[in-house]
């Protein structure tokens, strides 16, 4: 599983790296696709919460569902999200002043922690799931707050470039 998740993790890093070369032509308009992206990270974000809320206490079946859910809702973002620059021209962020500043910001952390968090993500899961306990907590400690920065920021930035739209 471990050999897996880290071909898994370079596959896709590699993806969205290269997704800005990679142009698709398509019938269908993918405008649509961010509100729904990022009210998918938002709503990870909630089932992270939730997860957190379960397993303080020591409710694991609850709190595995809650990890379930909030994976799938960050792997359908991904796919939403490649989906949508390999097919679309790129939106620029036309605010200016403080809010041009934080808007970068934002973004910036949000791409380096979702980067970064990937791989990890996935090993955490995988030690809980196959109940190494002990890795899974030593890890978890740290790999979900990252997460939950990017399932929270990833919205925020994408409020912030609507009216670019």
């Amino acid at each position: 599983m471990n050999l897996a998740a880290t071909i898994l993790s370079v596959v896709v890093l590699a993806v969205v790296a290269s997704m800005r070369q990679i142009h698709i032509s398509s019938s269908i308009d993918f405008h649509f696709l961010p509100a729904i992206y990022a009210t998918a990270n938002a709503v990870a974000a909630v089932f992270l919460i939730f997860a957190l809320y379960y397993i303080r206490r020591k409710n694991i079946a609850a709190h595995r569902s809650m990890i379930i859910v909030a994976l799938s809702l960050s792997f359908a973002f991904l796919v939403m999200y490649v989906l949508y620059h390999i097919t679309t021209p790129e939106t620029r962020y036309c605010g200016q002043g403080f809010g041009r500043t934080i808007y970068f910001i934002l973004l910036s952390t949000h791409i380096l922690a979702a980067a970064g968090s990937f791989p990890f993500i996935l090993f955490t899961f995988i030690r809980g799931y196959t109940m190494q306990v002990e890795r899974h907590k030593k890890l978890s400690r740290w790999v979900f707050w990252v997460w939950l920065y990017v399932c929270i920021t990833g919205p925020i930035c994408y409020l912030m470039l609507r009216p670019c739209y």
